[in-house]
């Protein structure tokens, strides 16, 4: 099923035993990081604690079993995420070269069009309270580990677009306060995001970025998936929650964000500021990644729902969150590996001692 927001989701993880609620005041400064470690390594439900020292319930380890992850993406297993997916590839893959054969696939390729996200006039349920005087302080950002640089965003979905194409992209990059209204933005030289940017660098101009937390969480895999650079994490989205994303405009910016997320920071970068430090960090292999320049990004207004939720995640020694990510990458991308890249591809895996990023043990038929 598709939620319409963090708080859909909360109440049916409470329903099916998945979620404790935590009263008592836990600071968002190494406190809350320490109870989430623990909890996560003992395969423990997801923690919403609500008395953070902020008007903001913190929800984290909400992706941290098989169950809670296929809930995220609308399922009752991750088998039948895989499924959805196969059927696009095989519709995409298939050579229909008679009429019969092609007219037989018009009712799947328009079920799969009617999932496309859709852009929609007027303002959102996440533009229900406008703040144009942006204060980051106003949500409770976690400090993760003793060393690491300060407070980072680590859910983030960041939304960008090529300046000549207007293509748009959704991915997941760290982000460090430094102020009020000014973080770091920790796109790798390899990711999409990066790629923008140094277009924008090119182009001589501001670079609009605008951020969303929460909303289905759907949308919180989906930018972490590995698709193609031109396919739009919304669509993927789409066709897992089996409903179209409807996007609206952000306030100060021309970027397209779901209408039900929770949380959204607009802002943008500038390519002709010098880079800041950024770091260090406390990262998925248990050490710290040293700090490094990063461009900086500027809020210029922030906006959330009426009752909104402000999701996190902590990454360190596995196993942790992030492994339930994996999984569901495994399951679902295995068909179109097949099927669009090596047809002797049978299986892989992601071995949570690779922490998701530096191990994939592959098992093929080998012709």
């Amino acid at each position: 099923m598709p939620y319409s927001s963090l708080h859909d989701f909360i109440v049916d993880l409470e329903k099916r035993g998945e979620l404790r609620r935590i009263k008592t005041f836990f600071d968002p400064l190494l406190e809350i990081t320490e109870v989430t470690d623990r909890i996560t390594k003992s395969g423990g439900k997801a923690l919403l604690f609500e008395n953070n020292g902020t008007s903001f319930p913190l929800l984290i380890n909400a992706f941290g079993s098989a169950k809670r992850m296929a809930m995220a993406l609308g399922k009752d297993d991750l088998a039948g995420a895989a499924k959805d997916i196969e059927d696009l590839f095989e519709i995409l893959m298939q050579t229909r070269t008679t009429l019969s054969g092609k007219l037989s696939a018009l009712p799947r390729i328009a079920g799969m069009a009617a999932r496309m996200p859709a852009r929609t006039n007027g303002k959102g349920l996440c533009q229900k309270v406008i703040h144009h005087e942006p204060d980051l302080g106003i949500f409770p950002v976690l400090k993760c580990w003793p060393h690491d640089g300060g407070r980072f965003i680590t859910l983030p979905v960041v939304h960008t677009l090529h300046p000549e194409t207007g293509k748009p992209n959704a991915g997941m990059y760290r982000m460090q306060i430094f102020d009020r209204n000014r973080t770091g933005m920790h796109w790798q030289r390899h990711k999409t995001g990066a790629n923008h940017f140094e277009a924008w660098k090119k182009s001589g101009k501001r670079m609009p970025v605008t951020v969303t937390l929460g909303g289905d969480p759907v949308y919180t895999y989906c930018a972490t998936a590995p698709l193609p650079e031109n396919i739009d994490e919304y669509l993927l989205a789409g066709i897992l929650r089996k409903k179209r994303v409807r996007l609206v405009k952000s306030i100060t910016n021309d970027i397209y964000i779901p209408s039900d997320a929770d949380i959204v920071i607009e802002g943008y970068v500038d390519p002709a500021e010098e880079p800041v430090t950024e770091g260090p960090f406390g990262d998925h292999t248990g050490f710290y990644s040293l700090a490094d320049k990063y461009p900086a990004f500027h809020v210029t207004c922030i906006t959330h729902s009426g009752k909104a939720v402000y999701p996190a995640t902590i990454v360190g020694v596995p196993p942790q969150e992030d492994a339930w990510f994996t999984l569901a990458t495994e399951t679902i991308f295995l068909a179109p590996l097949r099927l669009a890249i090596q047809p002797e591809i049978t299986d892989f895996h992601m071995p949570g001692a690779g922490v998701a990023h530096n191990l994939l043990i592959v098992k093929i038929n080998k012709t």
